[in-house]
């Protein structure tokens, strides 16, 4: 286990940017923690290193947004409104696993069909300081 306190959204952005040089199209990663606790941003990092910092837009009402980054897909999910896995399954999101980078906002949901090969990100809120943010992430 690993972690980062971010002080800012540009140093999520950025440590996210360094994080991203380590992905490929199996890369599969969960990102956990209460609204507005930076997952979004982190994600923005993420496209940033592949060139698509201004494509991001929420996937709240889609589910999933779709990126193309030269030769290399990027999914990014919002689970918040899947009630379990079936409906994850029923969405044809496994189709996703493995074609691309897959970023999972609110995946908790999936670690239990997952099991092992993903990366999983857990931001926290600093009482003490509204701009921090303590990022702890772990592989399985």
């Amino acid at each position: 286990m690993h972690k980062f306190i971010s002080h800012s959204e540009e140093d999520t952005k950025s440590f996210a940017e360094n994080f991203a040089k380590n992905l490929n199209k199996d890369s599969i990663i969960i990102l956990t923690g209460d609204l507005g606790s930076g997952k979004t941003k982190f994600t923005e990092g993420i496209l940033k290193y592949f060139g698509l910092e201004n494509e991001i837009s929420s996937p709240t009402f889609t589910i999933v947004n779709e990126y193309n980054a030269k030769d290399l897909n990027i999914y990014h999910f919002d689970l918040y409104r899947l009630e379990d896995y079936d409906e994850f399954y029923a969405m044809g999101g496994e189709e996703y696993l493995h074609n691309g980078i897959c970023i999972f906002e609110w995946g908790e949901m999936l670690e239990s069909i997952l099991k092992k090969g993903y990366t999983k990100i857990t931001f926290s809120r600093n009482l003490e300081n509204e701009n921090y943010r303590t990022l702890q992430i772990e592989e399985f």
